[in-house]
């Protein structure tokens, strides 16, 4: 009996992928933490859904972050730079609405979702925006990846 728990157990360790994830091949993995205290000025409409923040702080993400409250306490975070390009000079998203958009080819993204609204029916890959983790603690939003 053992010997079978043993090489069920074995089997099932090889047959789970890793986690299913397909990483971005045009932006690079950052790690960074970032507080938002919702008591500043700056960061207090994050108390209202539907209400988006942009953080260009050096080091938050790779271009900067938009964070978003999508919920009753649930927030979103999301890289600013397009995930269809590597970084240059106009693949910093620009905020309209609910909406950003990429200067390099017109892409729009959702900021409740991160996803791509208007795809191109080319055929090639496109990604989503880059979901950082966003959690709040009492007065405090916490960003990290």
């Amino acid at each position: 009996m053992k010997r079978l728990f043993s090489i069920l157990i074995v089997l099932s360790t090889l047959s789970c992928s890793k986690d299913g994830v397909v990483r971005n091949p045009y932006l690079q993995e950052v790690g960074f933490r970032f507080d938002m205290n919702l008591n500043l000025p700056k960061y207090s409409q994050l108390t209202n859904i539907g209400s988006i923040v942009f953080v260009d702080n050096a080091g938050v993400g790779i271009r900067g972050v938009y964070v978003i409250q999508s919920g009753i306490d649930q927030y979103r975070a999301f890289e600013a730079t397009c995930p269809n390009h590597v970084p240059n000079d106009c693949s910093t998203m620009t905020q309209n609405g609910l909406e950003v958009t990429c200067s390099c080819d017109d892409l729009v993204y959702n900021l409740f979702t991160g996803q791509l609204i208007n795809p191109p029916e080319e055929g090639k890959r496109y990604y989503d925006m880059l979901e950082y983790r966003a959690t709040r603690s009492g007065r405090i939003i916490l960003v990290t990846n």
